[in-house]
């Protein structure tokens, strides 16, 4: 493939060998819960559940899936209360490679747009899904809220995308043409990640032009997200 090989879902599923089940775990809990946004997810996913189809993974699919979610879930949850304790403190380095004080203000926005839906939406947005349970925890939303909103999130984006992954790979055209679909799907779960990022360079372009519009920076995250 034409990307880094800690990228490339079908060189990890096979570097992984019979822990492929449990590394694609593994990556999830850490693209959900522990701030590191740049991992194929939703690729890892989607390979997973080709290989079941293909038989590379043999583990029912049933099993994959509830794995799969539960890691999702649990990653959520992990990142929530890391919010909780730890607030947006990490996010103050403009030049931070990755716990950039922009991506927290992109997701605070996120949620303001979206209430707790964003729990559910956020699945599906890389980086956005890494730090919108930040910024859940650290507006202290109401647990119980949280469970909710993120246990049907995880529901349709990890169990949605392996069933996807299973479903297709038993197409002939794409088991025919594995490493072109699986770049292809990394080009997708990459398009929302692209239209987030420009629309947030148009609003912040409208701010700029209305400065009583403009946000006044990371501090957003700490609205208390109780009463969405």
């Amino acid at each position: 493939m034409l990307m880094p090989n800690w990228m490339d879902p079908e060189y990890l599923l096979n570097w992984l060998g019979d822990w492929a089940l449990w590394g694609t775990a593994a990556v999830v809990f850490i693209e959900c819960g522990l701030l590191f946004p740049i991992l194929p997810g939703d690729s890892l996913l989607f390979a997973v559940g080709l290989f079941i189809a293909h038989g590379t993974i043999d583990v029912p699919l049933w099993l994959a899936c509830v794995i799969l979610t539960v890691a999702a879930f649990l990653g959520n949850v992990s990142g929530y209360y890391i919010g909780r304790a730890l607030g947006t403190t990490l996010f103050r380095n403009p030049n931070a490679r990755f716990l950039k004080p922009k991506y927290i203000e992109q997701t605070h926005e996120f949620f303001e747009r979206y209430g707790p839906r964003a729990l559910v939406m956020a699945r599906f947005v890389p980086i956005v899904r890494t730090f919108i349970t930040i910024v859940a925890g650290a507006g202290k939303m109401d647990p119980k809220k949280f469970f909710l909103w993120t246990g049907i999130g995880a529901v349709l984006w990890a169990t949605g995308i392996t069933l996807l992954g299973h479903a297709l790979g038993q197409v002939k055209f794409i088991h025919d043409h594995l490493e072109s679909a699986l770049i292809l799907l990394v080009l997708i779960s990459l398009i929302p990640m692209v239209v987030e990022y420009v629309l947030a360079k148009r609003r912040n372009k409208a701010a700029s032009a209305d400065p009583a519009a403009a946000p006044t920076g990371p501090k957003h995250a700490a609205t208390n997200h109780r009463n969405h």
